[in-house]
């Protein structure tokens, strides 16, 4: 019998890549300037991700948060512009992904994780998440940053053959929810941050994942 899938973005949606990036910035810097550092961050790191050949996500991290503090003119000391890839690992994981993903493991879903993140940074999340998942695809794999959507085409081809429903679940709508639109893939925008952003462009909208498995079955129900 074929699988039905759920894939994820990782960063944003089931680990806190916001706070574990804010807490690593203030070890070197403080609280504003911290804020104003993410702020410029976020507004940089698609310009660093669009050279060609893609960068690893170490380097994007590295040279990203370089950028950032170079625009904002806050000093980092010596170093210090590696502080995201080496607290990387340190990223917490949201309290409600253990309950959902269980959830939807019960439901027989199969699960997979679509990341702009090198794999090694990857499975140091992996190894303290509380579900484990059946899939991985990355940007080091595919060699492009979402939102191109490579990362969807490799789960494909992967999976073809042994994919019955497909839903594609994520907090960001910029990276994931206007291209799971453009493939036509039923998607759970999972808003976090109450972006403001379309929701028309997915089919389901939610603030977090406590209502996920219910949010899943009724994206992946025929229109």
């Amino acid at each position: 019998m074929s699988r039905d899938w759920v894939t994820f973005d990782c960063y944003g949606t089931l680990a806190d890549w916001l706070g574990g990036m804010r807490g690593a910035l203030e070890r070197h810097v403080g609280a504003d300037e911290a804020e104003r550092l993410l702020h410029a961050y976020h507004d940089l790191e698609a310009e660093v991700e669009a050279q060609r050949p893609a960068p690893a996500y170490r380097e994007v991290l590295t040279e990203t948060l370089r950028r950032a503090a170079e625009r904002e003119r806050i000093a980092l000391p010596p170093g210090a512009e590696r502080t995201l890839v080496e607290h990387w690992p340190e990223l917490p994981i949201f309290d409600d992904v253990g309950p959902a993903l269980g959830a939807l493991r019960d439901a027989g879903w199969s699960l997979a994780i679509l990341s702009n993140c090198d794999d090694d940074l990857l499975a140091s999340t992996l190894e303290r998440m509380p579900v484990p998942f059946d899939l991985t695809v990355t940007a080091e794999q595919v060699g492009s940053y979402k939102p191109d959507p490579g990362h969807w085409r490799a789960f494909a081809e992967r999976t073809d053959g042994d994919r019955g429903r497909w839903v594609h679940a994520a907090q960001s709508w910029f990276h994931d929810i206007v291209t799971a639109a453009e493939l036509g893939l039923p998607s759970v925008w999972v808003d976090r941050l109450g972006s403001g952003e379309d929701p028309a462009r997915a089919t389901v909208r939610i603030e977090d994942l406590r209502g996920l498995p219910d949010a899943v079955e009724r994206a992946s129900a025929p229109a």
